[in-house]
């Protein structure tokens, strides 16, 4: 989980042009090293509709529970991830919905940005067509 120095949080260190201690830089590093594996966008994806248990995620990933299971535990050790037990069931959600939103604004500016390039490829090949 990550925890900042009283004095800093991730919005003043955004605004901020203080130099920011090595700690919580490589805090923020290494939760963005959790949400740079595939597998693990496709099980946040998979939990925006809320709740689910371990087996749910493992036929919709079409992985083995092991697989999951490594992704979920360090997720939830990262505090992206809330879980509970019911009977021999373990349910993982989403503990803070903001992370969605980072998603959100991350895949909308790749889109926009696929979308200058598919129009830079169509400019082009009206210029080449002769």
């Amino acid at each position: 989980m990550l925890i900042f120095p009283d004095h800093f949080s991730p919005v003043s260190l955004m605004k901020s042009s203080q130099p920011v201690p090595q700690e919580v830089v490589q805090q923020v590093a290494e939760y963005f090293s959790i949400l740079s594996e595939p597998m693990r966008l496709r099980i946040l994806n998979l939990l925006r509709d809320g709740e689910k248990c371990v087996q749910e995620l493992v036929e919709a990933t079409q992985t083995s529970q092991a697989n999951v299971s490594k992704h979920l535990k360090l997720m939830l050790q990262a505090g992206i991830l809330t879980r509970r037990s019911e009977g021999t069931s373990a349910y993982y959600k989403v503990q803070d919905e903001l992370i969605f939103e980072l998603c959100n604004m991350v895949c909308d500016r790749l889109a926009t940005r696929i979308e200058q390039q598919a129009l830079h490829f169509r400019a082009f090949s009206l210029t080449t067509k002769h």
